[in-house]
């Protein structure tokens, strides 16, 4: 049996990667921080109406769900582009959508239905055990505003690691982009449940990779299975 995550994540590191451009890249991205400044701004205001939303029909509209996962979406790919793993030269284009051809997209699947009771809590209950991981992987208890998931933290230390050997051996460490993405994957997840995106909890699992692949089950127990 294969289970896939409502969220996606994926990122892919370009071929032929500057060795010293990364040192500008967040020069570079100022125009998408100011755009996202008051993205993130509609962001908050179209969660909290959500929150209403799913409350009282069990349903997160589809337009506003459109456009906060385009919101996270952007901020993805400026994030990765500028402070997170910085794996790409190509500039991070101007738009909610999905840029199939871009190396860092995001994506979450549509709910039918969400659950009316898990509204009020999974965001600030249930969701505190994340917070504290993700406070690790990012230097501090938020997971998103402004112009980046977070701020300081192992996941930018490190990527400040692979751009520096990169500097030195004009090669990105692929072990180290793995595990990169991994954290950015989890933390994602964490970002859409908070964001009231899904009901799937986020797993307390390290997907590692650029490719978001579903995992597989464990195989059934003889003792279990049918006869």
């Amino acid at each position: 049996m294969i289970s896939a995550s409502a969220v996606r994540l994926e990122a892919s590191v370009d071929p032929r990667l500057s060795r010293w451009m990364w040192l500008v890249k967040w020069l570079l991205a100022i125009p998408h921080y100011i755009v996202l400044f008051f993205l993130w701004i509609a962001f908050t205001v179209v969660t909290v109406i959500a929150f209403f939303a799913i409350l009282f029909t069990a349903r997160y509209p589809r337009s506003l769900f459109d456009f906060s996962v385009g919101v996270l979406r952007w901020n993805w790919r400026v994030s990765y582009y500028a402070h997170t793993a910085l794996g790409t030269d190509q500039y991070p284009p101007f738009t909610l959508a999905d840029v199939p051809d871009y190396p860092a997209r995001f994506d979450v699947a549509y709910p039918e239905r969400l659950s009316r009771g898990l509204v009020l809590v999974k965001w600030w209950l249930l969701v505190i055990p994340q917070y504290i991981v993700v406070g690790i992987f990012l230097g501090n208890w938020g997971w998103g505003g402004g112009d980046h998931w977070g701020g300081g933290g192992l996941i930018y230390f490190l990527s400040l690691v692979a751009v520096i050997i990169l500097a030195f051996t004009a090669r990105y460490p692929m072990y180290l982009f793995d595990f990169l993405i991994g954290l950015a994957r989890w933390v994602a997840r964490v970002a859409a449940y908070a964001a009231l995106l899904t009901d799937e909890y986020p797993p307390f699992r390290l997907d590692m990779g650029g490719q978001d692949v579903p995992q597989a089950s464990p195989p059934d127990s003889p003792l279990t299975k049918r006869p």
